[in-house]
């Protein structure tokens, strides 16, 4: 799945990535590959395959003067005859009023640092969208960010001070109490999350906003261990741990975006469009809530004793329904 993910698995999605590499290179010659596979977000063998395919392709006729002329030489990639889609695409409208949407979004954001860059980042793109960014005027999203949770962290991480926090874990549905030392905010997939080092867990962990209960200010300084690492965030937020269940689903075609929505260590084609994957996760109770939701259209099939929750889970579930009924 992470390999598909970055590949771009769609013709439309490795189109559009092509129609912006070649642009992208010409007005970078000598670019290492390294570097432009890891811009454009793809493995190195990725990008190849794409250098490849761009070597086939050119003006009408198709004449060996006509195709565009790729050449990969000690790492650095060079592209020529490639003049008449040098200039990088232009956002569509649709595009435009996206990105617009999402920057204002992020400018609401309590706490956020150089808000004035990105406000004059919003009115350049406005200038160059042109009509297109009227119709972001007209489209509001509510940031969940609870302003006194995110002006109670942002007091802390100034006075390097401890925090007490009322937390709400839907995982096992129940409330925590829990110290936390604040390490930094961060906007992930639209949300905030606190992150900082928790002295029950002892470990650094983040926390989402919406889900703080109550939040109290402490008179403790803030003693985050001097090895505690910020989490690193460039793979996705939700990052399993070697050390949490492995967990085996096979999957109909209807639920195959399980294996692209969630991350997964391996992803095995069953035929007829029926997928076998395996993923890590410290909840079980979620998988048993995911196995309920896909219903005919997914199972599990290991470990054992997560079979057989799950099984009894869907037991008691339809016995209450057939009372109730």
């Amino acid at each position: 799945m992470n390999e598909q993910r970055r590949s771009g698995a769609t013709a439309g999605e490795r189109l559009s990535r092509l129609l912006a590499l070649v642009p992208y290179l010409l007005a970078r010659p000598g670019a290492r590959v390294e570097d432009v596979a890891r811009e454009f977000g793809i493995s190195e063998d990725q990008l190849v395959k794409d250098l490849k395919l761009i070597w086939f392709c050119g003006l009408p006729g198709y004449l060996p003067g006509d195709l565009i002329e790729v050449d990969i030489e000690g790492g650095h990639i060079h592209v020529s005859n490639a003049e008449t889609i040098s200039r990088p695409l232009r956002l569509g409208a649709d595009e435009a009023t996206a990105l617009l949407v999402a920057l204002r979004a992020l400018a609401e954001v309590p706490g956020l640092r150089d808000r004035d860059a990105l406000h004059r980042i919003i009115a350049k793109l406005e200038r160059a969208a042109g009509d297109a960014a009227e119709a972001s005027h007209h489209v509001r999203v509510e940031v969940e960010a609870e302003e006194r949770v995110v002006a109670t962290v942002q007091t802390a991480l100034a006075e390097r001070r401890r925090v007490h926090l009322t937390y709400y874990v839907p995982g096992r549905d129940e409330t925590t109490e829990r110290d936390v030392d604040p390490m930094r905010l961060v906007l992930e997939g639209g949300r905030s999350y606190l992150e900082g080092w928790c002295h029950r867990a002892e470990a650094v962990r983040l926390f989402r906003v919406d889900r703080v209960v109550s939040i109290d200010l402490l008179d403790e300084p803030a003693q985050v261990p001097r090895d505690a690492e910020p989490i690193n965030l460039d793979a996705g937020l939700f990052q399993p741990s070697p050390t949490d269940l492995l967990v085996t689903l096979e999957l109909a075609p209807p639920a195959r975006w399980v294996a692209e929505y969630y991350p997964c260590e391996s992803v095995e084609e069953l035929g007829e469009g029926r997928l076998r994957v395996r993923l890590r996760t410290p909840e079980p109770g979620w998988i048993t809530r995911l196995a309920l939701r896909l219903g005919d259209n997914g199972r599990v099939v290991d470990p054992p004793e997560l079979v057989a929750r799950v099984r009894q889970t869907a037991a008691a579930a339809l016995a209450a329904y057939e009372r109730t009924g």
